[in-house]
């Protein structure tokens, strides 16, 4: 998910404060998470559709001064797709703030981008440096990776949750499973049952587990948890910090068996097994279809209600939306500032799921900070939104205020799997047309 940061300026790394490294290393657990997190041991292999099967190759695009292009020290920026040379072949991509995580075939993770947090986990240097892919040495075969503004998530194959870097709030760094300490390394997440589902926003993090609970950790300021109340919600008032950072259950007022969850910056979306659609988090823009401009605990927002659409994805970047049916329709929401709704030019705001056109029938989409994108089911990538960052892959800083295809010589013959969009970069997974 995307960094905050003003339009055509870049957030100076020198600025960030750096703080001393946490040394728990990996499958260690701050004490104080043990009272309320049980380990499970059950050998299971988790699937859901989330997780990335078909290898490809990885190209970026936009802003890399922090090294998020993975390409060196030499390249600060990419107009077009540029190549990301990696070991093996990807199956997932994200982007976060100001870093990636791609997910090999083996399972293995490799990361590039700002380490001021340790969101790459793993030891940088000159001989590894931060600009160029390196691997995380987990141990376990990876089946899904997430990545937020200063932190990553990783699930295993069996549902283990590993995590490393840091959530922070607007009071500065929070930690990570513990308070205002940051990790280095992966540090596992013990809870009660396997996990098939990881999601980050900027700062908050969402677990979806095998028997249909919701979970959720990192800054609640902005209702973003989903089970933190108002009085809480700035750094856990008088309960104290420990109770953000450590995942916990959302609470819906049924029972209700949730299947998939997916993130904005500072709101949550939730689709539960009967096709209902749950929302929390910031809605200043009704970015989440609610009147409500802050839903500290979930809502059904009847602008989903509508029986005759299956909604499959779901995507967040600042202050808006994008959802994807079952039919392949995108539709957006939210802000439109910098044409990000791709609505066309001059609408500035919607507040229920409106339909984008222009493009073939989509597959996915994603949302960066300002940006829009879809993947079409034949393979192109439509663009829209905030051009300044030169994320939309038209070699040019002009905003988009309707669909682009993103073009270029890496994508001559080639198809795309997947897209993400990070605070100031894109990336994307591809294979060759050949393939099939």
């Amino acid at each position: 998910m995307p960094a905050k940061h003003t339009p055509g300026k870049a957030p100076s790394k020198t600025s960030r404060k750096r703080h001393l490294p946490y040394h728990g290393g990996k499958g260690k657990v701050h004490p104080r998470s043990r009272g309320t997190q049980t380990g499970h041991k059950e050998k299971v292999k988790v699937h859901h559709r989330s997780h990335g099967k078909q290898p490809g190759q990885v190209l970026v695009l936009g802003q890399g001064l922090f090294g998020q292009l993975g390409l060196g020290d030499n390249i600060p920026q990419r107009k077009k797709p540029a190549l990301v040379p990696l070991p093996e072949g990807i199956v997932q991509v994200a982007a976060g703030g100001v870093h990636t995580v791609c997910l090999g075939g083996s399972g293995s993770i490799y990361t590039f981008g700002c380490n001021d947090e340790g969101a790459l986990g793993r030891e940088t240097s000159d001989s590894a440096p931060e600009n160029c892919p390196g691997k995380v040495v987990l141990g376990e075969k990876v089946v899904q990776v997430s990545a937020g503004n200063c932190h990553t998530a990783a699930l295993t194959e069996d549902g283990t949750v590993y995590l490393w870097g840091s959530f922070r709030d607007s009071n500065g760094i929070m930690g990570l499973l513990h308070s205002k300490e940051k990790c280095n390394a992966p540090v596992k997440v013990l809870l009660k049952e396997p996990v098939v589902k990881v999601a980050s926003g900027d700062d908050h993090l969402v677990l979806v587990t095998r028997g249909g609970n919701l979970y959720t950790a990192g800054c609640g300021e902005k209702g973003q948890l989903g089970r933190v109340k108002d009085m809480f919600s700035d750094r856990g008032g008088r309960q104290g910090l420990d109770r953000l950072p450590i995942p916990r259950p959302v609470l819906l007022k049924r029972k209700v068996h949730v299947i998939d969850a997916f993130c904005g910056e500072n709101f949550t979306f939730a689709l539960s097994e009967n096709g209902c659609v749950y929302v929390f988090g910031l809605s200043n823009y009704h970015q989440l279809g609610t009147i409500e401009t802050l839903c500290y605990f979930p809502v059904k927002p009847t602008c989903f209600g509508d029986s005759t659409t299956a909604w499959v994805e779901f995507s967040g970047g600042e202050e808006h939306a994008l959802c994807l049916d079952s039919k392949g329709q995108v539709y957006s929401l939210g802000s439109g500032h910098y044409g990000r709704l791709g609505l066309g030019q001059g609408v500035t705001q919607k507040s229920e799921p409106s339909p984008v056109p222009g493009m073939e029938l989509a597959s996915g989409v994603s949302c960066g900070s300002r940006v829009s994108f879809a993947i079409t089911r034949t393979g192109s990538v439509y663009a829209w939104g905030m051009g300044t960052n030169l994320q939309l892959g038209t070699g040019e800083e002009n905003d988009e205020w309707s669909p682009v295809k993103i073009s270029g010589k890496q994508l001559e013959s080639r198809m795309v799997l997947a897209v993400s969009g990070g605070g100031q970069h894109t990336a994307l997974l591809v294979k060759a047309e050949q393939e099939g």
